[in-house]
């Protein structure tokens, strides 16, 4: 490891998290998928633990694996060495504790409402009868200010809407673990901002355990209380470290600017200088 995650930030981590159990373990994970040319390594020996409230981002640049990584704790791809755990229990799958949000705006079927995509999950895995999936799905879309939208057709929301709707389908779920890949990447900078500030103030009611992809330094700084940099291709931890201390407002600040800057240095200056 490059530098010393304790010269950029306090190891103090945010109340909820520091006492709240592990949750999620990913140990030594190795992970590699074939395209028609070749077998391509994802990511090499990554280990992290998440706790439960964790807002934990994995950041890193494009091909470094977080997405693919972020894909193999929703139990999609099967590590070639190394485990990931939920509970102390082996992750060989999919599973309803896991829920992912995707970066596309085309994940909810467009001939159902917005309302009937929140409840189709929750009666496709017997959680709940219609009318107690629907009370549910309501509750949900109007903790994300969609409430007046159930009965609309996705067709006729904003991308920034769907994606809530989406956010809203997942929580319904109250999975242990919400995945979110790259969610707000494809939205303009001011949908985008917003969207940031409505997934914490969620985050701040229902206190859900989170892990965000993104390669961006300022949107991993402001949504995550606790980021893993990942190395360029192949995926290697380059560090860890705690940013529970910024919000938005943070960003035209020096302190913010100035840990963008070493985030940058330690991503891609420092491995280039290797």
């Amino acid at each position: 490891m490059a530098a010393n995650p304790q010269a950029l930030y306090s190891r103090q981590a945010e109340t909820d998290a520091s006492t709240s159990g592990k949750l999620l373990s990913a140990k030594n994970v190795t992970l590699e998928y074939r395209t028609p040319e070749r077998l391509v390594r994802a990511t090499h020996d990554v280990s992290f633990d998440v706790y439960g409230a964790d807002r934990f981002v994995l950041l890193g640049p494009s091909g470094c694996g977080k997405s693919t990584l972020l894909k193999a704790v929703a139990g999609f791809i099967e590590p070639v060495a190394g485990s990931i755990e939920i509970g102390g229990e082996r992750v060989r799958g999919p599973g309803a504790d896991r829920i992912v949000v995707f970066q596309e705006f085309d994940q909810l079927p467009p001939w159902k409402t917005v309302v009937q995509n929140v409840i189709f999950p929750l009666r496709v895995a017997r959680k709940l009868s219609r009318a107690e999936a629907r009370e549910r799905a309501l509750h949900y879309l109007d903790k994300v200010g969609l409430a007046k939208f159930a009965d609309a057709y996705p067709h006729t929301l904003s991308g920034g809407m769907k994606q809530r709707v989406a956010i809203a389908r997942a929580l319904a779920m109250q999975p242990r673990v919400l995945l979110m890949d790259e969610p707000f990447a494809a939205l303009d900078a001011l949908t985008r901002r917003r969207m940031q500030e409505e997934l914490l103030r969620l985050w701040s009611d229902e206190r859900f355990t989170l892990l965000f992809v993104t390669h961006s330094i300022e949107e991993a700084l402001i949504v995550g209380n606790r980021i893993l940099l990942l190395t360029p291709h192949p995926g290697r931890v380059r560090a860890e470290l705690n940013s529970h201390q910024y919000t938005q407002e943070s960003m035209g600040r020096g302190e913010f600017q100035q840990s963008v800057a070493r985030i940058h240095r330690l991503l891609f200056e420092e491995e280039i200088a290797q």
